[in-house]
C-alpha cells in the first residue's frame, strides 16, 4: 500500500468537494502523449494543480511528476510523501522515464516568488526570467500545457510579500516568510476560504514549432518564455 499517494487522494479529493473545483480543457491531456503542465501558482498552494492530479490519476491510471521545492530533500517525512507520490525536485533519471512511458510532468515556475505575494497582486503571472521549465521541456521533447484558474488568490488575503520578507530576513532554504488570513485567522492555523476554483487547461505550445531552439541562446529562450507567460495570462483573464 502507498500510504502517501492514498493520503494525498483523501486530502484533495475532499478539496475538490470543498472548493467547488471544476475544469475544463482536459482533453488537451489525453493525447496519449507526455507534457510538460505548466501552471499559475495561486495562494499559497497551487490548489488547482493539486486537485488537476488527482484528476489524471482517476482518468489515466497514473500519478503525474511534481516538480517541488529542493527544500524536501532536507526534510524526512516531506522526503517520504513526496518520494510516495513521484515527485521530483529536478530533472533526472525519473523524469527521462516518466516521459517514457507517456506521463506527465507539472511545474510552477513562479513557485513561492508568485504563490506567497500580499492582496495587491492577484492573478498577474510572475515568473520573472525563470526559464529552467523550458530547458526541461526541450531537453525530453515536451510541448508545454499551460493551465489556470479563478478563485486560487481568494483562498487567503495575502498581507505580504513572503519572498522578499524570506530573502530580508534570510530564511533557510530559500523558503519564503508569508503571512496570509484565512476565516479563522492566520495561515496556516485557519483553512482557506470555501471559494469556487475554475480551472482552464490551454491548447498544448509546441516550442520549436518555427525551428530548432538553441538552450545556450537565452534571447530565444525568453521569447519563448514571453510566450508562455502570455498564454497563462490570458487563461487568467478568460476565467476572471
Amino acid at each position: 500500500m502507498n500510504v502517501p499517494l492514498e493520503m494525498y487522494l483523501a486530502a484533495w479529493r475532499a478539496a475538490r468537494r470543498y472548493f467547488r473545483y471544476e475544469t475544463t480543457g482536459i482533453e488537451h491531456l489525453e493525447t496519449g502523449r507526455a507534457g510538460l503542465v505548466v501552471g499559475y501558482h495561486g495562494r499559497p498552494y497551487a490548489y488547482d494543480l493539486l486537485m488537476l492530479l488527482v484528476e489524471i490519476y482517476e482518468r489515466q491510471g497514473y500519478m503525474p511528476h511534481g516538480v517541488i521545492h529542493g527544500a524536501v530533500e532536507s526534510n524526512a517525512v516531506l522526503k517520504w510523501l513526496s518520494d510516495g507520490l513521484g515527485f521530483v525536485t529536478g530533472d533526472g533519471p525519473a523524469i527521462t522515464a516518466a516521459v517514457e512511458r507517456g506521463e506527465h510532468v507539472v511545474v510552477v515556475p513562479g513557485g513561492t516568488r508568485e504563490g506567497c505575494r500580499s492582496v495587491r497582486h492577484r492573478y498577474q503571472v510572475d515568473w520573472g526570467q525563470r526559464v529552467g521549465y523550458l530547458k526541461l521541456a526541450l531537453t525530453h521533447g515536451l510541448p508545454v500545457i499551460p493551465v489556470a484558474a479563478s478563485g486560487v488568490d481568494h483562498a487567503y488575503i495575502g498581507l505580504n510579500d513572503g519572498y522578499r520578507t524570506g530573502k530580508r530576513v534570510k530564511m533557510p532554504a530559500r523558503l519564503p516568510l508569508w503571512f496570509g488570513l484565512g476565516p479563522l485567522g492566520l495561515w496556516p492555523f485557519s483553512p482557506p476560504f470555501p471559494v469556487k476554483i475554475r480551472q482552464r487547461i490551454g491548447e498544448p505550445i509546441d516550442l520549436e514549432a518555427d525551428g530548432p531552439i538553441d538552450m545556450r541562446h537565452r534571447d530565444s529562450l525568453l521569447r519563448l518564455h514571453r510566450r508562455v507567460t502570455g498564454a497563462v495570462q490570458a487563461l487568467l483573464e478568460e476565467l476572471r
